[in-house]
């Protein structure tokens, strides 16, 4: 990945939007999954943020931090559960999800979008072609990344426009 200038503003709005959104889960659809999440690292060693990834080899790593894996996160229950006992922010993304969601994920996955926190903690899974189980209808928000990267500022007629 070529990361430009340009990029970076356009992943903090996409951060914002995730973190503004009502839902506790978002379905994040976007075609480069490996562009996303390495953007994503940039963004949180650039501006501190708490940003999570978590994926069947190593479990949830910090992207701040390099390396820096939570113990006993490697199965999706395990990770489930430590998000939904965490009590800081953060934004969590899954990753290599659709073969380790299982129903007893889905019954955590319906818990957190229920419980109210103050913190709010977000779940993001993304994919080419993210779908969640049926039984989470209505609880999560769906976002396409690449119509938030085309909507980047041009200027017309002498005013800026998204």
């Amino acid at each position: 990945m070529v990361e430009t200038k340009a990029e970076l503003p356009v992943v903090q709005k996409l951060l914002d939007r995730i973190v503004q959104s009502s839902q506790h889960i978002v379905a994040l659809q976007t075609s480069s999954v490996g562009d996303t999440i390495a953007q994503m690292r940039v963004l949180a060693m650039r501006s501190g943020a708490s940003i999570y990834a978590w994926d069947p080899d190593g479990g949830v790593a910090s992207l701040r931090e390099s390396g820096m894996h939570v113990p006993g996160t490697k199965r999706m229950s395990d990770a489930l559960r430590y998000v939904l006992q965490s009590m800081q922010f953060g934004v969590y993304l899954f990753v290599d999800f659709e073969a380790h969601l299982k129903p007893a994920d889905v019954l955590l996955l319906r818990r957190i979008s229920r419980t109210p926190t103050s913190n709010e903690r977000k779940l993001v899974f993304a994919a080419a072609g993210t779908e969640l189980p049926e039984e989470l209808e209505g609880m999560y928000e769906r976002i396409a990344v690449e119509s938030e990267m085309h909507r980047q500022l041009r200027l017309r007629d002498g005013r800026w426009l998204t």
